[in-house]
């Protein structure tokens, strides 16, 4: 990363599109949008890790996690896109651990993103650390700037988008056990 030269290229910018940036509140205007950018764009250092345990219990009905908020930065606009993800999945030998279905969602919105890739490779990574699961679950309702704020400027709009693997992607009563848990229909 040359954070100077993303400095410089901010600048540069903001001069073009007009931006008066002497005044006391926007004189580092230009270095605050970097450090932003560099937060949202940057990916997790770390490989994902899951930490699971055995399902000694024999736990066979849903672990949902869900309202896990996020933020992310849409590929198309450079606008942040905010919302909650709800994400669970039936266990098998294994449970995973609680935590790890935010975090999982939190390295995933990562880097520049679209909402439904979100989704879907939130449910993907579960299935690879959760293999043998009777099914996986996905919601991402979320509030995108790039349509609020500009645009059509549709103030409020939430986009709702999932993923369904397994038991869940072929078995509609099974879908809605998980929908109502969630407190969806």
């Amino acid at each position: 990363m040359d954070i100077a030269a993303a400095v410089q290229a901010a600048a540069v910018m903001l001069a073009a599109l007009g931006v008066d940036t002497s005044g006391a509140h926007a004189r580092r205007t230009a270095e605050r949008m970097v450090d932003s950018y560099t937060e949202l764009l940057t990916p997790a250092a770390a490989p994902f890790e899951a930490t699971d345990f055995d399902n000694a219990g024999k736990h066979h009905g849903f672990v949902i996690v869900r309202d896990v908020p996020f933020g992310a930065v849409c590929a198309h606009h450079l606008l942040p896109f905010v919302g909650t993800a709800t994400v669970g999945y039936l266990p098998g030998a294994r449970l995973l651990g609680l935590s790890k279905l935010a975090r999982l969602v939190e390295r995933t919105a990562r880097g520049l993103q679209v909402q439904e890739d979100v989704t879907q490779q939130v449910a993907d990574t579960l299935g690879q650390v959760v293999p043998d699961h009777g099914g996986i679950g996905v919601i991402i309702d979320a509030e995108h700037l790039c349509m609020t704020l500009r645009g059509v400027k549709a103030r409020g709009a939430a986009t709702v988008t999932t993923a369904w693997r397994g038991g869940l992607e072929h078995d509609a009563t099974l879908r809605a056990e998980f929908l109502g848990l969630t407190g969806r229909r």
